[in-house]
């Protein structure tokens, strides 16, 4: 094996870590592969033979590609989501089968890394975000992370406790019981199928936010409220007709599907103490295109939820 090989091979050992790392910065699936792959070719280009750690080089050199991606979205003035009364864009989903995650999502998701947790993400500035990530989930220090965000140790600190604040009030604690987080899934789906108002208000926290993303293509649109949410009974009813149960970010969701097993929207819950906190809705035909399957429709005429 000549060394060029045997640096692809300790490239390659490292790799599902690094997708993590650049999914949680980047809340995009295709955006985090380009983030590794740029990171595999500043690797050809440097010379590492002193570096006595290369997974901590390379988290760092993918930190600072993320913060680069990040930082060209605001030039480009992409908003996030839940900006005001602009477009609302979700962070990409990790879809599984309803039995569980496969290994190599076991590493992308570490850390409950829910629906929950990426759309907070999604509202920090690019080197919070970079900081938060880095350390409270990969613990990287602080004097690692200072020369990527061109601030003192003391300073990036500040940023990552100020992103952790902004986490832990927007995205505190959910329920993990997945058989009790399904019933609660199903009572909604239950209560949205028969057009039942009260049913369906009675499993919304009455502060929840419930939010659909439909792309460049289709409208967007922010809700809050129990009872603003379930008067959008019509369009719940519509998705969870034909309705498949799967995983979100580990968490239990639903696919809706078209009569070509083409998928039409990826619904994700955030649940606390048997109440829907939140109601993510991915809408979005060229995002939704790009979304893997394979291994979680099975049968597809199983029956649904």
């Amino acid at each position: 094996m000549n060394d060029k090989d045997d640096l692809a091979r300790r490239f390659d050992e490292h790799r599902p870590h690094l997708r993590a790392v650049a999914y949680r910065m980047l809340g995009s699936l295709s955006d985090a592969e380009d983030a590794v792959q740029e990171a595999w070719f500043k690797l050809n280009r440097s010379d590492v033979g002193g570096v006595e750690n290369l997974g901590g080089w390379l988290t760092t050199v993918v930190g600072r590609v993320c913060l680069d991606m990040l930082r060209s979205r605001t030039t480009r003035r992409e908003e996030p989501l839940d900006a005001g009364d602009g477009p609302v864009r979700l962070p990409d989903p990790v879809l599984s089968g309803p039995e569980g995650i496969d290994p190599e999502q076991e590493v992308l998701l570490a850390d409950s890394v829910g629906i929950a947790l990426m759309v907070v993400l999604e509202t920090l500035g690019p080197a919070e975000r970079l900081a938060f990530v880095l350390h409270d989930t990969f613990a990287v220090p602080f004097e690692e992370i200072a020369p990527l965000v061109e601030k003192t140790p003391a300073a990036t600190r500040q940023l990552a406790s100020r992103a952790r604040r902004r986490v832990q009030h927007a995205a505190p604690a959910t329920d993990t019981d997945v058989t009790r987080l399904r019933q609660v899934v199903d009572a909604f789906l239950s209560a949205a199928r028969g057009g039942d108002f009260e049913a369906l208000v009675s499993v919304l926290h009455p502060e929840i936010t419930a939010r659909s993303d439909g792309g460049t293509l289709l409208p967007s649109s922010l809700r809050r409220g129990a009872r603003e949410t379930a008067s959008q009974a019509i369009t719940f009813a519509r998705f969870a007709k034909d309705a498949r149960p799967v995983l979100v970010n580990g968490a239990p969701g639903v696919i809706a599907l078209d009569p070509d097993g083409r998928l039409l929207s990826v619904m994700a819950f955030t649940v606390r103490d048997g109440l829907i906190t939140a109601l993510d809705i991915l809408t979005d035909p060229e995002r939704l295109a790009r979304l893997d399957l394979s291994g979680i429709l099975g049968d597809r005429d199983s029956d649904t939820p």
